[in-house]
């Protein structure tokens, strides 16, 4: 799990000199206890600054929030009246994720007490939309909560977008090693890497699989050994996987695998990466426990050179570090066309995170029939039932496209004795014929992240914070109008 406490959220208030020293004062003693109640349950760190009353300080408060690598992100929000032509210089250069929150000090109004000192400190009502109006002139992009500060709902917005703030952070920062190329003829695995770090700020670069098979074969067997005894404590093995058993020999070349991909991962500070069947020059096998396990761990992974998908994996791990439920590369397999109850099977050959299952997790190994190795060790289990996302981010030429499926995940309460890979059950929303349609039309890939515990809201959030286009097919898409917001898309995109 990541430490999301590492990260910080300036708090800043504005106001101006107008109004005389003591009704700053409360000022800041307001603005202070609001910073330190939303840091009490946020998952980073709410970080209160002193109020800005002037042009120069509002600059410089923004150039040091951009320049802050512990800062990822500003929460807004005026106090009293800050006239807004002091704030164009500072926005103009801030370059990290912004929030504006529309709250107040005190949630009621104080019918028998209020006076002209009470109008003067609390003018949050009008003060807020003096500043909402620069940002929407100069087409800022920002997140706008409305509410009294103490209303959970309000702390839940601000706590879920800082998550998003801090997987914006992440993606500008992020590598994912390619190993080989992705897999051939196929076209949506592809797309434009340089394209991505100009856009998202992550590089994506090739290493061979000879560098990656290198570190493998320098793996010690004192690493093996406790790494396998690891297996044994967490997963239920297969007879033939363990201590006497016939392919034991297999779980231990399993284990080289995952522990060489491990060093090098590490090594070279890289948080996603991909590989591909077709490319497995001097590996025995697939990788497969050990891709389910770097997930696991919170590293991103995509199938088939899929770069954007492991990229996306990451991302959406560190934003729902600490939370219930799991995130992991998945791929629309097969269906159920019972029209009483349709629905998809999500799988994989082999690489399907764990965190999506809170339940027994079984530890096998099976003929693989691509790749020409040997047969590949992997993790089998259900996903957990629940509403989930769906999420894909794919390259339409020139330009990428985020788009989020909302889905009911279902209980997997059948057997598949002779499919030994992870599966997951669900139906998409606003039905199965409509769901895949709109996902169809929008150019979705057949490989997602599958979210247990990040909202719509969030990736929306996310795809705002780098300016690009996100379509939602949820309860109450439309295909005639969905058609009409892909072409609104291509024409504002």
């Amino acid at each position: 799990m990541i430490d999301l406490k590492q990260f910080e959220v300036w708090f800043l208030t504005g106001s101006q000199h107008l109004y005389g020293e003591e009704t700053l004062r409360q000022v800041a003693m307001h603005s202070e206890e609001i910073a330190k109640s939303l840091n009490a349950t946020a998952p980073v760190k709410i970080v209160f600054k002193p109020t800005v009353k002037t042009p120069d300080e509002i600059t410089a408060v923004c150039r040091e929030a951009s320049a802050s690598t512990a800062c990822i992100g500003v929460i807004t929000w005026m106090h009293t009246f800050s006239p807004s032509k002091m704030w164009i210089s500072g926005l103009s250069i801030l370059t990290k994720p912004l929030l504006h929150l529309h709250t107040q000090y005190n949630r009621d109004i104080p019918y028998a007490d209020i006076d002209m000192d009470f109008m003067n400190l609390n003018q949050s009502a009008h003060g807020d939309r003096e500043f909402g109006h620069i940002m929407t002139k100069m087409r800022k992009k920002r997140k706008v909560v409305v509410g009294h500060w103490q209303n959970p709902g309000v702390i839940k917005q601000i706590n879920d977008w800082c998550r998003v703030a801090v997987g914006k952070n992440e993606m500008q920062h992020l590598k994912v090693a390619r190993f080989g190329d992705n897999m051939r003829q196929v076209a949506v695995t592809d797309g434009d890497k340089v394209g991505a770090e100009m856009t998202f700020g992550m590089s994506v670069n090739t290493f061979a699989v000879g560098d990656l098979v290198a570190v493998i074969n320098q793996v010690t067997d004192a690493e093996i050994e406790n790494l396998i005894k690891e297996y044994e404590e967490v997963y239920e093995m297969m007879p033939s996987l363990t201590k006497e058993g016939a392919m034991r020999s297999s779980l231990i070349e399993a284990a080289r695998i995952e522990l060489g991909m491990k060093h090098f991962l590490t090594d070279g500070g890289f948080g996603a990466y991909t590989n591909t069947f077709e490319d497995l020059h001097g590996m025995r096998q697939l990788p497969g426990i050990g891709s389910q396990r770097m997930m696991a761990s919170g590293l991103g992974y995509g199938g088939e050179g899929d770069w954007k998908t492991s990229a996306m994996t990451r991302v959406m791990k560190v934003m729902a570090s600490g939370l219930e439920g799991g995130n992991s590369f998945m791929e629309d397999y097969t269906y159920h066309f019972d029209p009483s109850n349709p629905m998809v099977l999500g799988s994989h050959m082999l690489e399907i995170c764990p965190t999506i299952s809170s339940g027994k997790v079984k530890c096998e190994v099976h003929p693989l029939g691509i790749g020409g190795k040997e047969d590949p060790v992997r993790l089998v289990f259900n996903a957990d039932k629940g509403d989930a996302l769906n999420v894909s981010l794919v390259d339409m030429g020139g330009r990428f496209r985020l788009i989020v499926n909302e889905v009911t995940g279902h209980e997997v309460d059948k057997e598949f004795p002779k499919l030994p890979t992870a599966r997951a059950l669900w139906t998409p929303k606003p039905s199965m014929e409509v769901g895949c349609q709109a996902w169809i039309l929008a150019g979705g890939a057949h490989h997602t992240v599958y979210s247990q515990n990040l909202s719509t809201e969030q990736i929306e959030d996310f795809a705002d914070m780098f300016d690009v286009e996100v379509v939602v097919v949820d309860a109450d898409t439309k295909i005639r109008s969905f058609k009409k917001e892909l072409a609104m898309g291509d024409v504002i995109y």
